[in-house]
């Protein structure tokens, strides 16, 4: 059974002036999501900035959600490292809270081998019950988890579910659905992918957009499910200008803008991510009122 279907949104941590979490503002976020239609919170993502939370931090803030949530969504922690025992601690500790699933980026900097990899994500895998979905994204990380190493640990280890394909080769995705079929569940990691990785098997996105448009990108997976391949396709065309503004800075520095520019308040970022510049700004604020959510 799959930890979710549909639009999971990659949530971004609110800090207040001093840099401190806002939990009054991330309450906030919570709610705005659920109303908006969203199918699942990925908390303590990249796009929560989890490289710059300490582990108190990063532990408290998947608690907090998981608390202010209470089991209406699932929710999903990001509790991936690249030191293997950094990463079963925050997963043991995430699953004392009632996460739903774990997220597990491929371990960074190290450069491990697929062998590597393996032994990495399932000892990990040993060390808890709860669900993992594997996170590939080889342009932060500088490691690429082969179609192969995702199928054989999605069939090898009974607790992981899926992969968030975040790679953006279109190929390889495929190739892990070709040789993987029905026993992985995959995710799209890009927020321009998503109608074509639905149409290779996938069953949803874990999304920077949905931070800002809920219930528009619920709509682009939504209709895909109902059988609207049209309709979704139309819907992934519409927002792709904005996507590509979310994007035009490393993520989460665009998204975070967004946000502020909605009246969110959710606050700056921690160094050494610096504020957007002025002109990417108005690039962005231009496609978000062109989008309808400005």
């Amino acid at each position: 059974m799959a930890i979710f279907k549909g639009a999971g949104v990659a949530i971004v941590t609110p800090f207040q002036k001093d840099g401190s979490v806002n939990y009054d503002k991330f309450a906030e976020l919570i709610e705005f999501q659920i109303e908006g239609g969203t199918d699942a919170i990925i908390v303590c993502g990249t796009t929560g900035e989890s490289s710059t939370l300490t582990h108190e931090e990063h532990l408290d803030v998947i608690r907090f959600c998981a608390e202010r949530v209470k089991g209406r969504i699932p929710v999903v922690a990001g509790t991936g490292s690249n030191c293997t025992e950094t990463a079963i601690y925050l997963s043991q500790e995430a699953e004392k809270f009632g996460v739903d699933g774990l997220l597990l980026v491929s371990p960074y900097y190290n450069k491990a081998t697929q062998n590597g990899l393996y032994a990495h994500y399932k000892k990990i895998a040993d060390s808890v019950k709860l669900p993992i979905i594997l996170y590939n994204v080889p342009s932060r990380t500088g490691c690429n988890i082969l179609p192969q190493t995702v199928v054989r640990l999605c069939t090898e280890v009974s607790n992981i579910a899926g992969v968030k394909e975040a790679s953006g080769n279109i190929s390889q995705i495929a190739k892990v659905k070709a040789l993987g079929g029905d026993k992985v569940d995959l995710y799209s990691g890009n927020d321009d992918q998503i109608t074509p990785i639905l149409s290779l098997g996938g069953i949803g996105v874990i999304s920077v957009l949905s931070n800002v448009a809920p219930k528009q990108t619920h709509e682009i997976c939504q209709k895909f499910f109902d059988g609207d391949a049209a309709g979704s396709a139309a819907e992934q065309l519409r927002a792709i200008d904005l996507v590509e503004a979310l994007f035009c800075e490393v993520n989460p520095i665009p998204v975070k803008a967004a946000l502020n520019l909605m009246g969110k308040e959710v606050g700056g970022l921690r160094m050494p991510l610096s504020e957007m510049e002025p002109a990417n700004v108005e690039r962005l604020k231009k496609a978000m009122q062109e989008y309808g959510i400005l």
